[in-house]
């Protein structure tokens, strides 16, 4: 099935634009590659126009697969990698919309995009009508801003659940990232679907255990969990994978068939914020109809993830984001999801 420009989505890019800060006149570069959702760059460059912006489409091949194991979203393309000179001329643009398949939050040429005094919007590879329920929304933005503020001032994350989740994390210092999709002035990238907020925690800061219970998420396989898994997570890394059903199975040989010992460490943990994203909205659609970010973000939900973490000088393309339900996650001796509800007098 192929979508068609529907004017209704012509008008949430031209929102995501304007409350970014993309104006008349401005230089916007639209990021693709081959195997991107064509409805995204198309509906991109409309909403571009509606604004009167000056706006430019760059098209790469997507490159030959370099891993073992499907992967699927990861945040970090490499359609780009080897494109460093086109990174630095893009730095010049007012800002630069991505709509690769992976996108660039991860990769090597985000780097080189940012240290050429590039900003990034990245839009997730989801069906429109996931990014039109999910749009931006300046409270949910601010909501999320607080949150980053909590994440730094904190030193210590715990989580713990009725089904066994007892996990702690010392977070001083650990970078944070997230917000609500909207690229404020100073900033230098944001995304859509947003509105979480989560911190990569610095190298043998993390232990305890993770279980994922019935209804969790597994991102990477883009289905709920059905049977529970226990991860066993000793110095950031998860060193035991227990649990009689299909999940913990799959987990096992997807794990170990990357064969490096960087896929079973932290990437990053959080929380969601945005009460427009759900849970339950993953039986709504075919898999290649998502990317997953919407899960992300999921208000109340704790999201746990392994995989690469440039901040602890660990780097892999072994994914797994698992957002997880019915947690209760504090920040030093301040409690923001209570049983998987978010706690919104915290962030007022």
């Amino acid at each position: 099935m192929i979508e068609v420009l529907e004017p209704k989505w012509i008008s949430c890019f031209e929102d995501f634009l304007r409350l970014s800060g993309v104006s008349e006149g401005d230089l916007i570069g639209v990021l693709a590659e081959s195997q991107s959702r064509p409805v995204l760059v198309e509906l991109t460059e409309h909403a571009l126009e509606r604004i009167g912006a000056r706006g430019f489409r760059v098209t790469v091949g997507s490159p030959p697969l370099k891993d073992p194991l499907p992967v699927r979203s990861t945040g970090a393309t490499y359609a780009y990698d080897h494109l460093p000179e086109v990174m630095q001329a893009l730095g010049a643009c007012s800002l630069v919309v991505d709509c690769t398949v992976e996108g660039l939050l991860h990769s090597k040429a985000r780097q080189d995009l940012l240290g050429a005094g590039g900003r990034v919007l990245m839009i997730s590879n989801e069906h429109p009508e996931v990014l039109e329920r999910c749009r931006p929304d300046p409270a949910v933005h601010e909501r999320s801003l607080k949150a980053l503020a909590m994440l730094d001032a904190a030193s210590t994350m715990r989580v713990t659940s009725a089904a066994g989740t007892d996990l702690t994390v010392d977070i001083t210092g650990a970078p944070s990232r997230g917000g609500g999709g909207i690229l404020g002035p100073d900033d230098k990238i944001a995304y859509w679907p947003a509105g979480l907020c989560l911190c990569f925690p610095l190298e043998n800061t993390t232990n305890g255990t993770i279980v994922l219970d019935i209804g969790d998420i597994n991102l990477t396989f883009k289905r709920y969990v059905e049977s529970p898994v226990t991860l066993t997570v000793e110095n950031d890394r998860v060193t035991e994978i227990d649990g009689d059903g299909l999940d913990a199975q799959l987990m096992r040989t997807y794990y170990e068939g990357w064969d490096d010992p960087n896929a079973y460490a932290v990437s990053h943990v959080g929380w969601g914020l945005n009460p427009g994203a759900r849970w339950d909205s993953l039986t709504m659609y075919d898999k290649d109809d998502i990317n997953g970010t919407e899960m992300r973000a999921i208000a109340g939900s704790f999201l746990f993830s392994t995989g690469a973490n440039e901040f602890a000088d660990r780097f892999t393309n072994c994914h797994f984001d698992l957002p997880m339900r019915n947690c209760t996650v504090s920040i030093d001796d301040i409690t923001v999801v209570d049983d998987g509800r978010l706690v919104t007098s915290v962030l007022v």
